[in-house]
């Protein structure tokens, strides 16, 4: 854990504008370069930073593990939920136009739901292997 008054102040200033910038690219995936997988590791750097500097007791404290590897089964369930219900609405597997009244529309929704499936696991991963990372190597003194 950092003791720089300095760096706690200026992270604290930027974590939030990161989750804010991880976000962003959520939403506008769809249309721009971006989406799910970027925003899941834009998400997770910001808290993997508030673990440099706060300290990973600091961390789990804010985001436990158990609360990782639930988001991890939930972003899952998400995208395959979106898959199956295509399906029972008379479609393939992720084919997004049954999912409105018009393709356009169905795409839409589709794209968002997935993307935000894939958000929310690669960001809950990644603040899972980096917790279990850097608590194996605090203990094992690494």
């Amino acid at each position: 854990m950092s003791e720089n008054v300095i760096l706690r102040i200026v992270s604290k200033f930027l974590i939030p504008l990161i989750l804010l910038f991880g976000l962003y690219v959520q939403a506008h995936g769809d249309y721009s370069p971006g989406g799910g997988f970027q925003a899941g590791v834009i998400f997770a750097a910001g808290f993997i930073l508030y673990g440099l500097v706060f300290g990973l007791d600091e961390l789990k404290r804010v985001v436990p593990l158990s609360t990782t590897i639930i988001l991890m089964a939930f972003g899952v369930l998400l995208y395959t939920s979106v898959g199956y219900l295509t399906m029972f609405l008379g479609g393939l597997f992720l084919d997004y136009a049954h999912l409105a009244h018009s393709e356009k529309h169905g795409h839409h929704y589709g794209i968002l739901l997935i993307e935000l499936g894939v958000g929310i696991t690669v960001a809950s991963v990644v603040i899972a292997v980096y917790q279990i990372f850097t608590e194996r190597a605090t203990r094992d003194g690494g």
